[in-house]
């Protein structure tokens, strides 16, 4: 059976994809964000992940307001990275695992969520961006894209989503395969990029969710779709996606690493780093 060895949830900020294009890494502006993923290096370096599934948020690529799943799944050999207007740099494609995208859809469907199955499927900035965070310089481990609507309202609430990411969890942990699995969200932390609160960060709610999503994830349920937009910003409700990575914890979670800077362009950037606690005995030599 596979073991899933644990959750990241990173920023992806198209500025960040910038600076990475042009090697501004050290630039002090930059430096103090980046010089926060030596630790979530190690830990994948030591964990070995075969495969990850990326929880993360369509940016039109794929789906637009005319036609936007409130869950998608990508079931392909492979997923094209395309220009979204950003200016970011177009990547080779990423590799998937469409054994795995199959189990997890067949168990995922007999758990009652409904989902739209993308047997083609491009990635942007949001998948794209904590890739190269995260294996910086090298060719990250074959992925599973889930997206997730936090765009076009009524968006899942906090407790679907938290309830995705166990459902996924026990779907990993039931995959017949000797392999080690990881799951990556993307997105937030609190940021707002348009109207009156343009600009808008709450340190204090990031702070909290950072705490929470390792501690007592299921306090954050508790939030409506309104009351997380009021307190992280319309962006900011990215954080459904980290609240379904702390759901598909089978284990207890245990913190490996917390980063936290702002801004980023005008983003809150976060990084959580937590390993699942039934995993720790199965570290590779």
């Amino acid at each position: 059976m596979a073991t899933l060895i644990g959750g990241i949830a990173v920023s992806h900020v198209p500025a960040i994809g910038r600076a990475i294009a042009d090697r501004r890494q050290d630039e002090p502006y930059w430096k103090p964000f980046f010089d926060g993923f030596g630790l979530a290096h190690d830990w994948l370096d030591r964990m070995k992940p075969d495969a990850v599934v990326v929880l993360y948020n369509d940016h039109g690529l794929n789906f637009f307001l005319d036609k936007m799943p409130t869950f998608a799944i990508g079931a392909a050999p492979s997923y094209a990275n395309a220009d979204e207007g950003w200016g970011l740099p177009v990547h080779a494609p990423f590799a998937g695992r469409p054994d795995l995208s199959w189990h997890l859809i067949e168990r995922l469907v007999g758990e009652e969520f409904d989902l739209t199955t993308c047997q083609e499927m491009l990635v942007d900035h949001a998948f794209g961006v904590p890739m190269e965070l995260l294996w910086p310089g090298r060719a990250p481990p074959p992925a599973v894209p889930v997206c997730i609507n936090t765009v076009q309202h009524p968006l899942p609430s906090a407790r679907r989503c938290f309830r995705l990411g166990q459902a996924l969890g026990r779907a990993i942990e039931a995959w017949p395969e000797d392999q080690r699995v990881a799951v990556i969200a993307t997105g937030g932390l609190s940021h707002q990029l348009d109207g009156a609160r343009a600009g808008f960060i709450n340190k204090a709610f990031d702070q909290l969710c950072l705490d929470k999503l390792v501690s007592d994830p299921e306090a954050l349920t508790g939030y409506s779709t309104r009351e997380l937009v009021e307190l992280s910003g319309s962006q900011g409700v990215e954080v459904l996606m980290w609240i379904a990575m702390s759901g598909a914890m089978t284990g207890r979670r245990r913190r490996v690493h917390t980063h936290y800077h702002i801004p980023i362009s005008n983003t809150a950037a976060g990084l959580l780093v937590i390993e699942n606690e039934t995993a720790r005995a199965t570290v590779p030599a």
